[in-house]
């Protein structure tokens, strides 16, 4: 098991740490060895992010010792495992219930701006609660679910900070209908050479399974869209 493993290697680190070796020096990111040796703890850093607080640490030590030591284990291997699986049952239980309680928050804080952006001149707020603004409008055909688009887009949270952009590299092509929901339908109202702000709500973005590290469970997104061509 991979957890079982992590907590070995991060034991490992902390005992040899412990014990006056190399830990204590400032590190040294030059050879591939060492690029490597940070790689790996940045690994187990994160694998075992989950778990921080709930770890015992003499007991967590007295593991790694026993098992460099080649000492007898103090508890059995079934004993161990039936320990570690009620242990990864309960932090993932809390984990879900962190995400739930996200998802709320963000839904109750999309429901909000969509409110306040809704009621500002010059936004528009579709049937499936899509909202968008015309910064610049173009006069060129608009795009059917089957064609691709040639496109630069800026994606930002509520707070405005950025989670992807097009800008400062070449325009993306995507097709209209391989999007989320809320983006294909920004796309087939527009007119090549347009430019749109749209808000999404969470349930026709990403839902509440969220996207990467940046986007949470059920949040509205903001897009700046430019519509630069349709591509034959």
């Amino acid at each position: 098991m991979r957890t079982r493993q992590s907590l070995v290697f991060l034991g490992a680190a902390l005992l040899l740490s412990a014990c006056g070796g190399a830990g204590n020096a400032p590190a040294t990111l030059e050879t591939d060895d060492q690029k490597a040796s940070y790689g790996i703890g940045l690994d187990m850093g994160r694998s075992l992010a989950p778990a921080k607080g709930r770890l015992d640490m003499p007991a967590f030590m007295k593991g790694v010792e026993d098992a460099l030591a080649g000492a007898e284990p103090a508890l059995a291997d079934s004993v161990v495992q039936a320990a570690i699986n009620v242990f990864s049952q309960s932090i993932m239980e809390a984990q879900q219930k962190e995400r739930a309680e996200l998802g709320e928050k963000n839904q109750a804080e999309g429901e909000e701006y969509l409110a306040e952006n809704g009621a500002k001149e010059g936004v528009t707020t579709t049937s499936s609660g899509l909202q968008y603004e015309v910064l610049t409008a173009g006069d060129g055909p608009k795009p059917a679910p089957e064609q691709q688009v040639r496109l630069h887009y800026k994606g930002t949270l509520l707070d405005g900070s950025e989670f992807d952009s097009s800008y400062g590299k070449e325009p993306v092509v995507f097709p209209v209908s391989g999007l989320i929901p809320g983006f294909s339908e920004a796309l087939q109202l527009m007119n090549v050479g347009s430019k749109f702000r749209v808000v999404i709500p969470g349930d026709i973005a990403y839902g509440p399974s969220g996207a990467g590290q940046d986007i949470g469970p059920n949040a509205t997104l903001v897009f700046e869209i430019e519509l630069l061509e349709i591509v034959p």
